[in-house]
Parts: structure tokens; sequence; C-alpha cells
């Protein structure tokens, strides 16, 4: 399966006892839909937890914002919560990631705007 979202918050590393690294983090997935009968949108979005076991230094590329592309399996994670109510959660066990963007940070330096004159391009261009 394949889903594009967005990270919840900076991915974590877990190490378990036999020193293999899991790297876990939270992403959004935004959808839209009319009613019928209705113009106006409703926006739903759904919260989904991963777990990518291939390469942990990825870790440092899945901040808060990163919008990314992965590839994996569903699967879900039913419990009783401490109000003694069933609940479960949806678990996407991640094989393939590709970063599309990075969040913007406002530490990040402005985006120069290029003023400078409109010039016609060359004649002699080879095609």
């Amino acid at each position: 399966m394949e889903m594009t979202a967005r990270l919840t918050g900076d991915a974590k590393i877990s190490t378990l006892k036999n020193d293999r690294q899991v790297v876990n983090f939270s992403v959004a997935i935004n959808d839209s839909y009319k009613a019928k009968g209705s113009n106006e949108p409703t926006k739903v979005v759904t919260y989904v937890q991963c777990d990518y076991w291939v390469n942990p230094g990825v870790a440092q590329y899945l901040t808060k914002g990163t919008l990314v592309e992965l590839q994996g399996r569903v699967g879900v994670n039913a419990y009783i919560g401490k109000d003694g109510e069933a609940k479960a959660t949806l678990t996407f066990h991640v094989n393939t990631i590709k970063l599309h963007g990075k969040a913007g940070t406002k530490d990040e330096a402005p985006v120069k705007e290029n003023t400078g004159a409109i010039v016609e391009p060359a004649d002699d261009l080879p095609f």
C-alpha cells in the first residue's frame, strides 16, 4: 500500500534488547468530501502510527511537517483503554520512504525575489 502524508512530530529511534533499532513516527492524512446535498466540504484527518526498521539514519530527516510518501503494509493494534473501553490504532509498517518536502521553519532565511529586468533571449540559441 502507498500513502502520502505529513509527519505530526519528529521521528524517534527506539533500541530493542537485541540492539535492533526502529524508527517510530506518526503521520496525518488529510482528505475532504462533500456530503450529499451540501456544498460545503467536510475535512477529515486520519492519524497513522508508523514504524520503519530498514535504516535508522533516516530519522534525522523525518521532522514535523515533512511531506513523505510511504510504502508498506497496514496493521491495527486493538487494546483496552484505561477507561475499560475497547480502542484501536491504525499502524503502518513502512518498507520505503520518499521525502517530498521539508516543513518550513522560522530559522530559515527568506527566499529573495528576483528583481532584475527581463532580458530578451539571445538569437544564437543552439535549438
